[in-house]
């Protein structure tokens, strides 16, 4: 009996070794999820955990996280920065979660980038807003094309329809503030005068006194909207119930057909930046269009409803973090230098080059222009 045990102990005691030398057991790595799946911002948040929760699923079927489990624990925002703060104290005081993906909004990310940065969590932001990553924080990164991009891309599409002189109107949001600083800066290197400029309430049900009061400059020769929240659908809306068929711009905030059906037949026309993930179908053969149609296909099919650019942010964030994982092993610091050299990773926003100075990773081609026809997203040609 004695020797039996010898021999047991003798085995457990190999396993050891080689567990120790060779790391080979594999851990389940916490991950937290903050998105507002419900609330203003839902459009966005709604598609961010769906999207998450399929590919948690792949990644541990599959083993890409390097063998790694993950295990994801979701909290539900509602877009409110106050719970975000306390669901990121939560999440790393108590759960001490390996990394935090989201939140949903810029607004929210400002109020927790600097927690997460000083606890030394990994934070993959979903909010699009430059100054989320600049300046950079160690531990802090997006995977939505940066604002000031997408002003750009709207000013140059200004330029081909000899647009000079334009309406602002954005959110009382964080997205919104940021979206609007980016506006005011960029549009002078366009030639691009701002005429008229208004903030609204984002839980604005009714927004035709503002459209009245631009309406009446009469230099308005386009309006750009900027905001995530359903105010951006009731913006078309009032400004075509008055007859009123100006040029109207959206943010990439708009990438959710969802905003259309809200708008009706008042989304007919409308312009706006947007990955090329919600016009995969038009894309010319090859890899990427294969890839995002993949995505596409496999969202649609699980969820029975239409893809938007904002699922496909939180699913570039757990890819990019798994991959990272599978690269560095379960451990952090090794996994955000990972994630800081990652070159070349083609995700659904688009090609991600990251580094010391750039925790966004994408570049202005990133985007392309998309408009609205017939009630459904097709590229915007400049010719």
């Amino acid at each position: 009996m004695n020797g039996l045990v010898r021999r047991c102990s003798a085995i457990f005691m190999g396993l050891i070794f080689l567990v120790g030398a060779g790391q080979a057991v594999a851990e389940t790595i916490k991950v937290g999820a903050i998105l507002a799946v419900t609330g203003p911002a839902s459009f966005l948040g709604g598609p961010e955990v769906r999207s998450l929760k399929m590919l948690v699923d792949e990644v541990n079927a599959s083993g890409m996280a390097g063998g790694h489990t993950i295990e994801l624990i979701v909290k539900d925002s509602g877009a409110s920065s106050e719970k975000a703060v306390s669901f990121a104290k939560q999440l790393i005081e108590e759960e001490r979660v390996f990394a935090i993906i989201g939140p949903s909004t810029s607004g929210e990310t400002f109020k927790i980038k600097r927690l997460c940065d000083r606890s030394k969590t990994i934070l993959i932001s979903c909010g699009s807003a430059e100054l989320i990553v600049n300046p950079v924080a160690p531990f802090v990164f997006k995977t939505a094309p940066s604002d000031s991009m997408a002003a750009r891309k709207i000013f140059t599409a200004m330029q081909s329809m000899d647009i000079e002189k334009i309406a602002v109107l954005t959110g009382n949001t964080g997205f919104g503030k940021a979206g609007k600083k980016q506006i005011t800066d960029i549009a002078p290197q366009y030639g691009i005068e701002i005429v008229e400029a208004e903030v609204y309430d984002k839980k604005a049900t009714d927004l035709s006194a503002i459209v009245a009061k631009i309406k009446a400059n009469k230099d308005v020769e386009a309006v750009i909207n900027w905001s995530i929240v359903p105010a951006q659908s009731i913006i078309a809306k009032n400004i075509r119930q008055i007859g009123w068929d100006v040029p109207l711009f959206q943010s990439h905030g708009f990438a959710n057909i969802k905003y259309v059906k809200a708008a009706g037949a008042a989304a007919e026309g409308i312009i706006f930046p947007a990955s090329r993930l919600i016009v995969a179908e038009s894309l010319p053969d090859g890899p990427r269009k294969d890839f995002l149609m993949g995505y596409k296909t496999a969202y649609e099919t699980r969820f029975k409803e239409d893809v938007s650019t904002f699922g496909g942010h939180s699913y570039d964030a757990m890819m990019i973090l798994a991959k990272a994982i599978a690269e560095a092993g379960p451990d952090k610091m090794k996994v955000r230098e990972a994630i800081e050299n990652m070159k070349g990773y083609f995700g659904t926003a688009g090609e991600f080059n990251f580094s010391a100075e750039d925790h966004s990773g994408l570049q202005i081609d990133a985007f392309t222009m998309v408009t609205v026809k017939d009630s459904a997203f097709v590229p915007y040609s400049m010719d």
